[in-house]
C-alpha cells in the first residue's frame, strides 16, 4: 500500500515548517522583472538561510537519534503519495483563486480552455499577503531544499535503514547536487529573472512539478545508487570519477560564468538608467567581459499598461558564442551526475541517466519557447540578435 498516514504526517510537517520559515526568516528583498501589466514585484529572498537551518536541524536530529537518517528513504512511497496530494490540491486551489480572488487581475491569462488553464495556470503571481509568493516558495522550498535532504537520506542509508559510509559515486552525486542547490540560493535573485518566475503562470505545470517532479526525479541518481549499493564495480577513485568531476565542475564554471556576465551588465545598465546617465558610456567605462568592453543590442518593448521599457541583449563573452550558454553548463553538470551511476554493474540504464536526458529535453524546449516569446516581445531587434549570435546552445553545432 503506497499511502501511509505516517508519510502524510511527515510531509505536512515538512511543508508547514518550510512555509512558516519562508514567511518569518529574515532576508533581503529582491525584485522580479516587469510583468506584462508593468508591475515589478518584491520577493523575500531568504532561501539560503532556510536551507542551512533545515539541513542543520535534520543532521542534528539524526545525530541525537531523534530520527533515523533513513526517515525519507524508508517512507519514500508514502511521501510520494502525500506530495502528489499536495500538487493536485495546489493546482485546483490556484485555479479557483485566479477565478475568485486573484492578486493582480490584469496579469491573469485565460486561454478559453479549462484544461490548458488548469495545466499552465491563470494567475501570474499568486500570493498570500505582500511577499508570500507561490512560485518562488514551491520551487525553492518543497522542491530544491528537499533535493539534498533526499540525497542525504538515501546515500547514507543501507537497504535496512542503517547509517553507512557512502560510496564514492554517491558522494560525487551529492557534491554536484549540493553545489547546484547552494548556487541557486546564493544567487536567488537571479532566479527571479528566469522563465519560471518571469513568464510562466502558476498551474499544474509548476504546482505539481515543484512538489512532485522536482524532488522525486532530480534525485534519481541518489535513489539508483541506493538501490544498487551492493552492485558496484569497486569503490576506487579512477578515470570515471575524474570524468564526473571534470564534467560537473566544468559545466558549473560555464553555468555560473555566463550568468555572472549577464548579471554584471544588467546591473550596470539598470544603474546607469536609474541615474539618467549615458548607458553606453557607463558600460564602456566600468564593465569588462573577458577583458573587453561589452557589446550588446538594446531592445525596446512595451508592456500592456502602455509604458515603454528597454532590455539589453548581450553579444559578447559566453553570450556571443551562443544565446543560451548557461544551458550548456547545466547539461554538462547533468551529464556528470549521470556518469556517476555507471559505477553500477551493467551501467546506469534509463534510471541513472534519466535526469540527464530529461534536463536536456527541458532546456532544448525552453530554447524554442524563449525564441517565440522574445520574438514577440522584441520584434525586429530579436531578429537582429539572432543574426549576430547564430547558435542556440552549443557553438558550431546547435
Amino acid at each position: 500500500m503506497w499511502f501511509s498516514w505516517r508519510g502524510l504526517a511527515i510531509y505536512l510537517v515538512w511543508y508547514m515548517v518550510q512555509a512558516v520559515m519562508y514567511a518569518v526568516v529574515p532576508g533581503r528583498i529582491g525584485y522580479g522583472q516587469k510583468t506584462l501589466a508593468g508591475r515589478q514585484l518584491p520577493y523575500q529572498l531568504n532561501g539560503l538561510t532556510c536551507y542551512i537551518i533545515t539541513h542543520v536541524a535534520f543532521i542534528s536530529a539524526v545525530y541525537y537519534k531523534l530520527i533515523p537518517i533513513s526517515i525519507i528513504a524508508n517512507n519514500w512511497l508514502g511521501l510520494f503519495v502525500a506530495a502528489n496530494m499536495m500538487g493536485y490540491f495546489l493546482t485546483v486551489f490556484a485555479y479557483v483563486k485566479a477565478r475568485l480572488f486573484p492578486c493582480h487581475p490584469d496579469d491573469c491569462k485565460f486561454s478559453g480552455s479549462f484544461l490548458y488553464d488548469m495545466f499552465m495556470g491563470v494567475e501570474f503571481n499568486p500570493r498570500l499577503g505582500k511577499l508570500w509568493d507561490f512560485k518562488l516558495f514551491h520551487n525553492g522550498r518543497p522542491g530544491i531544499i528537499a533535493w539534498t535532504l533526499i540525497d542525504i537520506s538515501f546515500i547514507f542509508s543501507d537497504l535496512n535503514g542503517n547509517f553507512i559510509i557512502p560510496s564514492t559515486p554517491a558522494l560525487l552525486v551529492l557534491l554536484l547536487h549540493t553545489m547546484y542547490v547552494i548556487d541557486f540560493f546564493w544567487h536567488e535573485d537571479w532566479y527571479l529573472r528566469t522563465i519560471d518566475i518571469a513568464h510562466d503562470h502558476f498551474g499544474f505545470y509548476l504546482a505539481w512539478g515543484d512538489t512532485v517532479w522536482l524532488p522525486y526525479m532530480y534525485t534519481m541518481q541518489a535513489q539508483y545508487l541506493y538501490r544498487n549499493q551492493l552492485n558496484l564495480r569497486g569503490d576506487t577513485f579512477g578515470l570515471l570519477e575524474l570524468g564526473v568531476l571534470a564534467l560537473g565542475l566544468g559545466g558549473y564554471a560555464i553555468f555560473r560564468g555566463s550568468n555572472n556576465q549577464k548579471d554584471t551588465v544588467r546591473h550596470a545598465f539598470n544603474r546607469a538608467a536609474e541615474q539618467d546617465k549615458d548607458v553606453d558610456k557607463e558600460l564602456q567605462k566600468h564593465v569588462r567581459i573577458w577583458g573587453r568592453p561589452p557589446t550588446y543590442i538594446l531592445a525596446p518593448y512595451r508592456t500592456s499598461d502602455g509604458k515603454s521599457h528597454t532590455s539589453i541583449l548581450l553579444t559578447c563573452g559566453y553570450w556571443g558564442l551562443a544565446r543560451h550558454m548557461n544551458y550548456l553548463g547545466d547539461m554538462l553538470m547533468a551529464t556528470g551526475m549521470g556518469l556517476a551511476t555507471q559505477k553500477v554493474v551493467g551501467g546506469g540504464g534509463i534510471v541513472g541517466w534519466w535526469y540527464t536526458v530529461y534536463l536536456i529535453a527541458l532546456l532544448v524546449h525552453r530554447v524554442w519557447r524563449c525564441d517565440e516569446r522574445c520574438g514577440g516581445k522584441y520584434g525586429a531587434k530579436w531578429k537582429v540578435y539572432r543574426e549576430v549570435v547564430r547558435w542556440r546552445i552549443l557553438p558550431g553545432v546547435f
